[in-house]
């Protein structure tokens, strides 16, 4: 029950403990500790380090939330924790949406995490870039539809101009940086999503593409999306588009509300805004004073839970001018002020598991918690009703900015007492509807179309980047041409022989060697990846399959080119259509062992080390030097797992399971191909060399399956 007096400004609320906001998102008693090795006397020690420190809060619906403080403040972290990117059981606290507990179901179908970094694909254009994007995450709604939205996401974000342009890279040029930082935020944000989070999304930019930036972002939170994002210095023209404000220091909580509230924040620490001067950078200013003084932060977070003036500052310390003396601190403050040998101790913290200060001051009235059921009085500025008007325009001489606290949501009536303490439950949404939000499915579009679009995806970046597979394709045919040319009409006699099976090891290693390139393949799209199917917009099986699909013909052609150059001229007998399947088919295999090892490693110098060191053990126990007989025990797993022995195996049979004669031995008899094959303990049966066709597709898939595995369960971006 609530009422408001004649004077229209205090509300009689009859309930055991405040109301709490309907819309946005909450989080409560968020803590993330690490473990670091800290050398004490001699001795490396373990000690837990806190990187976030029971901060509980909340982004309003329809607003900007800008999380704002010093370096090494805790701002990603704390964005990353409530965006679901910290591990599960890492993470301490709760979080929720409009009253749901945000689980990572729920915050993958319901938000979009723009990352510090634009990882786009740099051959795409603009219009190209978005419209993929709406084929992946508007599912199979009509092209017609998807276009009208791209168009609109376009003219939106203010990118008209540069709609047919590429995104470009170091190598090629393009979109400009503003203009890349907004393709970004529209890939994101073309499904609408609840949620938009924004890690330092001005970083790198100038004032005036920073502004536009936020300016954008400003008027899709104003669409009904909450915005969260992370911000290090924003000019006073981005600080007017911000409508809430979290402040962080240390990984603890500083200063949470309007930025309109935070020069009366100051002025009841003690610490008057100079005239001219930035309140909210004074603020952090004057953090960063504590910070480096012996008090620490501890104080100024005090402060913020319980409304308990922090101790001033010694002039040795650096101390900002204050409003007026400092009172003798309390004995409480006097705990939090102890020192040790010259080292922080940690602060009596008992209030802090249960309560949390609201930063909205306003009056001295005071609110103290009594028996369910009495009846309380809230003193503070009646909320205004909103309506759509005010929510594109909430202050016309202010924009972007509310007048109070209480009007984040004209449902909380937000208290205004220097020394309000509310309980932790106050900022998590009870009674709520489960059923209010509808989550879609999990993925938008079926598993055929999700294929098929990555595939057209994936065709159009190599028609825009061919220099990967021409580079192959000339350098088979430049290869090919000199072992042509190198070994042509072999002698016969047993060096003879011994040419024509290095002409097919060095085919063999040669192939192999020409999928080392393929090693930035996944490399270079491995955030693409993560920021695509972090919420939810194709699978990783799916993109998997899409990417054997686009490999194959371009495989089969880097084969056929080489194998129609040698074939002819140095006269191999065998059928040439299993010669050709047996070169495609190690390609295949090959290129899908580099592709998983590029999944593994996190660089391409790891990469290539890692491809070279399996080349050179593949290409010891293949069987050249010592065949599979004569490899000792111990070693002959090396020969079974060796992706060279089965095409060299196969193209010795291809050419040697015959009564043909290839040379004259020293004792003057003749040396067969089934000769051959029985000295190299090579199987002279027909059938088996289908079966070493049908082992390489086995490592083949058995690659592919291990490269899906690191995708789905590995290729993740969280915090541990």
């Amino acid at each position: 029950m609530a009422s408001i007096n004649g004077n229209g400004d205090e509300i009689t609320i009859d309930m055991g403990k405040p109301m709490s906001f309907t819309g946005g998102l909450e989080f409560c008693g968020l803590t993330y500790s690490v473990t670091k090795q800290k050398k004490l006397e001699g001795k490396w020690l373990k000690q837990d380090v806190d990187l976030l420190h029971m901060i509980t809060g909340y982004a309003p619906k329809g607003f900007i939330t800008g999380v704002m403080g010093p370096s090494g403040a805790g701002k990603s972290t704390f964005l990353d924790g409530i965006a679901g990117r910290i591990a599960s059981g890492s993470l301490k606290g709760r979080v929720s949406l409009d009253g749901l507990p945000v689980t990572p179901t729920l915050i993958k179908r319901t938000s979009a995490y723009i990352m510090q970094d634009d990882r786009l694909f740099p051959m795409l254009t603009v219009y190209e870039t978005l419209m993929f994007a709406a084929d992946f995450r508007l599912g199979p709604i009509s092209f017609a539809d998807k276009k009208e939205r791209v168009e609109q996401l376009i003219e939106q974000l203010g990118l008209s101009s540069s709609r047919n342009t590429y995104i470009g890279d170091e190598g090629t040029r393009g979109v400009s940086g503003g203009e890349r930082r907004r393709v970004s935020i529209g890939v994101d944000i073309i499904h609408e999503p609840a949620l938009l989070f924004l890690d330092e999304p001005t970083s790198g930019l100038d004032s005036t593409s920073a502004h536009t930036v936020i300016e954008k972002v400003h008027h899709i939170a104003r669409s009904g999306r909450t915005v969260i994002l992370t911000i290090h210095q924003p000019s006073s023209r981005i600080q007017l588009l911000l409508d809430h404000l979290i402040i962080l220091a240390r990984g603890q909580l500083m200063f949470q509300g309007s930025p309109k509230d935070v020069t009366l924040h100051l002025n009841r620490m003690g610490h008057r805004v100079p005239r001219g001067e930035n309140s909210i950078e004074y603020l952090i200013d004057v953090i960063q004073e504590y910070d480096q003084s012996e008090l620490g932060v501890e104080a100024l977070a005090e402060f913020a839970r319980t409304g308990m003036k922090p101790p001033a500052l010694a002039e040795g310390d650096g101390s900002i001018s204050t409003v007026q003396q400092t009172p003798p601190p309390s004995s409480h403050q006097k705990e939090v002020g102890k020192r040790n040998n010259g080292k922080r101790l940690h602060l009596q913290t008992s209030e802090y598991d249960h309560s949390v200060r609201s930063p909205y001051n306003n009056t001295s009235k005071s609110w103290s918690a009594g028996h369910s059921g009495i009846v309380q009085t809230l003193r503070f500025t009646p909320s205004r009703q909103r309506n759509d008007s005010k929510m594109q325009n909430p202050l016309s001489s202010s924009p972007g900015l509310y007048t109070l606290s209480s009007e984040i949501l004209p449902s909380t009536p937000t208290p205004h007492s220097s020394d309000y303490t509310v309980n932790e439950d106050d900022y998590l949404t009870p009674n709520i509807d489960r059923k209010a939000m509808q989550l879609g499915p999990k993925f938008t579009n079926s598993f055929f179309s999700e294929t098929w679009i990555l595939i057209r995806r994936n065709f159009m970046n190599i028609y825009r980047t061919p220099e990967l597979f021409l580079s192959r394709l000339v350098v088979l045919s430049i290869m090919g041409f000199m072992m042509a040319t190198m070994f042509v009409n072999p002698k016969a006699d047993l060096q003879g022989i011994t040419n024509r099976l290095s002409f097919f090891i060095f085919t063999v290693c040669l192939f192999f060697f020409s999928s080392n390139d393929a090693v930035p393949a996944f490399i270079q799209e491995r955030f693409i990846f993560v920021r695509e199917t972090s919420h939810n917009a194709y699978r990783a099986s799916t993109y998997t399959i899409a990417g054997v699909i686009t490999y194959l013909p371009f495989l089969a052609l880097q084969a056929a080119v080489y194998a129609a150059i040698v074939w002819k001229a140095l006269k191999l007998r065998g059928p040439f259509y299993y010669f050709l399947l047996v070169l495609y088919v190690s390609l295949l295999s090959t290129n899908s062992f580099v592709v998983f090892v590029s999944s593994v490693v996190p660089n391409y110098i790891l990469g290539y080390a890692a491809v070279i060191a399996f080349t050179a053990l593949f290409f010891l126990f293949c069987g050249y030097f010592l065949n599979s007989h004569d490899i000792p025990g111990y070693w002959k797993w090396m020969n079974k797992i060796s992706t060279m022995s089965y095409p060299y195996e196969g193209l010795l049979m291809n050419e040697y399971q015959t009564q043909e004669v290839f040379g004259v031995n020293p004792e003057r008899q003749n040396v067969t191909g089934i000769n051959i094959l029985n000295q190299l303990h090579i199987s002279t049966e027909e059938s088996k060399k289908w079966e070493k066709v049908f082992i390489m597709l086995g490592w083949a898939v058995f690659y592919r399956i291990l490269f899906y595995l690191m995708l789905r369960f590995a290729s993740k971006n969280q915090r541990s």
